[in-house]
């Protein structure tokens, strides 16, 4: 069986709070197009990519709040996304915040297989920030207020030939995330980001942004034996500058593909996902060298 395929990373530049879904969408599809023009069978986006990123915001107004928030997937404006990748035959990951039926609130991802039908969803668990406005921030980040702690866990679907996981911003720098989904037998990580480049607890980490995004997700990648790719929503977005940095990352850590803008761009690599293998018959083979037994802190 051929486990091989071109998939892309198609980064998004700066989305304005004034900037209508339908705009947004239409620049992803754009991104699609370019990817299928490349061979591409997987499309990544980033975290949140219908809107610019409405946590930075202090939000009192429930119904202001409510309108950064999908209650329908594919929605009126998504359906034109879908619709496209169907025609394409291309599969893709997207983010977006949710509101469930029964009035639940979640930082989201969904996977779309080739025929435009809902294969996954996760829902953020490593949420990031903080609850309360602080004024003392240059811009909040009020994850733990808008967003519910996801209750899916870390599930693995069958798609594209192989095993793939999926993840939110946060959750790459936490290791357990990428245990878990490696347990799970995944072979591909997905995941996108919104990154600012300053971080406003320890401004004395800002210039080490760069390096610690790329440090987790090949750590994740290599520690695990799997492919990784990686998305971010990026550039100056309303004064908060994002860092770009979307890669494509192999199960032995290396960086097989990264942007190299802070705009909107696609990058491509061929992934083979029997190359998982290297990693997990050797240094990493969870059935021999594993040791659970010993590991009892991490949950405690």
């Amino acid at each position: 069986m051929n486990r091989k395929f071109i998939a892309a990373a198609a980064q998004l530049g700066p989305i304005g709070a004034d900037e209508p879904r339908s705009s947004a969408v239409s620049r992803m599809i754009s991104l699609l197009r370019e990817a299928h023009s490349r061979g591409a069978k997987l499309v990544v986006f980033p975290e949140l990519a219908l809107t610019s990123f409405f946590p930075r915001w202090f939000i009192t107004n429930d119904d202001e709040l409510a309108g950064w928030f999908e209650s329908e997937m594919p929605s009126t404006d998504t359906q034109l996304l879908f619709d496209e990748a169907a025609r394409l035959g291309i599969a893709f990951y997207l983010g977006y915040a949710e509101k469930t039926k029964d009035n639940h609130f979640f930082n989201t991802s969904i996977l779309v297989d080739n025929t435009a039908n809902i294969v996954g969803k996760y829902r953020k668990i490593h949420l990031p920030g903080h609850q309360e406005n602080e004024s003392w921030r240059p811009f909040q980040h009020l994850e733990k207020r808008y967003f519910e702690k996801g209750n899916l866990g870390f599930p693995v679907f069958d798609a594209l030939g192989g095993k793939v996981g999926m993840c939110i911003c946060n959750d790459r720098r936490w290791p357990e995330t990428w245990r878990v989904l490696a347990l799970g037998g995944a072979e591909l990580v997905v995941l996108g980001y919104n990154t600012p480049l300053h971080y406003p607890p320890a401004p004395e980490h800002d210039h080490l942004q760069y390096f610690h995004n790329e440090l987790c997700v090949q750590a994740g990648a290599y520690q695990n034996g799997l492919w990784a790719i990686s998305v971010a929503k990026a550039g100056l977005e309303e004064g908060c500058e994002l860092i770009g940095g979307s890669m494509i990352t192999a199960p032995t850590g290396e960086v097989v593909a990264r942007a190299a803008t802070v705009g909107d761009e696609v990058i491509t690599a061929l992934i083979d996902l029997d190359r998982c293998a290297e990693i997990r018959r050797n240094i990493f083979d969870f059935a021999q060298h594993r040791q659970p037994d010993d590991y009892a802190a991490i949950v405690k």
